[in-house]
């Protein structure tokens, strides 16, 4: 029995070992790659700037590669544009001689959406760790060099797919930051607090649910359940789904809890209330009521104190701050969209004609075989 045993931890240690060196050559592997496109990206663009060649270049040296290099991909006209979109995108993200600057270790591989960011050396630093797909998408999406620095980091923080990574530049992830009213400052410790607001957003946008006007608090919840995938996507990594309509028995009374989850990072139950309308006073009574009987019947001591989300069509701020004030239990305000109007700057949300055509083309449409 022991030698079965210490084989099955042997045989575990040797997994571990081919798995880590294997995460470790895709990440080489990817980093070479956007290395190479963003030297071809600066090649291209100082010969453009300092000798004036036009455009016409790319599309002759696209078919000289082509000719030369037949066995060689990712060198299409397009993709050509690309580079030197994405050398102007980050003109300083590697040395100018060719080598990688001093920017830590990869943040995240195609095989590892789980990885953890590190760019602490650069503000641009984690593109070099994102699969060539992932960044031409923010480029074609972003023009604001900040707000690409946003998606960047929430994309190897999160671990957000090529997918995801559109469904949130779409919904404009980047201007949903933080609940918009909270207790936490004064009910959690640091850096609990801090972690409760970076983790929910305001507002959130349920735009994949079609429901009628006059549509009621019940219909909200069994539509956002069918969706669960979806939803539990909007609420972001770490949420896992516990119940609904969970029931919390106290004396003779009963009480019933929309939506539970627990945050997987926060380490703490999440209780969620649905509100059709407005905020009301009422509600954050009621919500940290909840939050006691959560934390008297279900929290485990290892546990951290559960938070109250309350999700309404309409936060009401200076009322909801005060109705939160001097209450013990955390709890955020946030509101809720079922459709967003589309964005005055239109124009550098939407795809591209080139991510458009990326899409119908086949093998292109992943980046041009990064």
């Amino acid at each position: 029995m022991t030698d079965v045993v210490e084989y099955a931890a042997l045989l575990g240690q040797v997994k571990a070992r081919i798995a880590g060196a294997q995460l470790r050559a895709a990440l080489a592997a990817n980093r070479a790659l956007l290395t190479l496109y963003w030297e071809i990206g600066r090649m291209l663009a100082a010969r453009q700037s300092a000798e004036g060649w036009g455009a016409a270049v790319i599309p002759r040296l696209a078919a000289d590669l082509a000719r030369e290099l037949p066995d060689a991909r990712g060198f299409s006209e397009r993709n050509l544009k690309r580079m030197v979109q994405f050398y102007r995108a980050y003109p300083d993200l590697l040395a100018t001689d060719g080598e990688a600057s001093s920017l830590g270790p990869q943040a995240v591989a195609q095989t590892r959406p789980q990885a953890v960011a590190h760019d602490a050396d650069g503000p641009d630093a984690p593109a070099l760790g994102l699969p060539w797909g992932h960044n031409i998408l923010i480029l074609q999406s972003i023009s604001d060099a900040e707000v690409r620095r946003f998606y960047l980091r929430a994309c190897t923080r999160e671990g957000w797919s090529r997918d995801v990574l559109g469904l949130m530049l779409k919904s404009r992830a980047h201007e949903r930051g933080g609940p918009g009213v909270t207790n936490f400052s004064a009910t959690l410790p640091v850096p609990q607090s801090d972690l409760a607001r970076q983790t929910l957003k305001d507002p959130y946008v349920f735009d994949f649910l079609a429901l009628d006007a006059g549509f009621r608090e019940r219909e909200l919840e069994t539509a956002l359940l069918a969706h669960l995938e979806r939803f539990l996507l909007e609420l972001g990594v770490g949420f896992a789904f516990v119940g609904r309509q969970v029931r919390l028995t106290l004396e003779d009374d009963d009480f019933f809890v929309d939506l539970l989850f627990y945050h997987l990072k926060l380490r703490c139950y999440v209780v969620v209330e649905l509100k059709v309308g407005p905020f009301k006073a009422e509600h954050a009574g009621k919500m940290n009521l909840y939050l006691n009987l959560v934390d008297d019947m279900m929290r485990h001591p290892a546990d951290a104190p559960s938070i109250g989300l309350i999700l309404c069509q309409d936060k009401k701020r200076v009322l909801a701050e005060y109705a939160l004030r001097g209450l013990d239990k955390p709890i955020g305000v946030s509101e809720y969209e079922l459709t967003r109007a589309l964005p005055t700057d239109l124009a550098s949300t939407l795809p591209t004609i080139e991510a458009i055509e990326a899409e119908l083309s086949g093998p292109e449409a992943a980046g041009d075989d990064a």
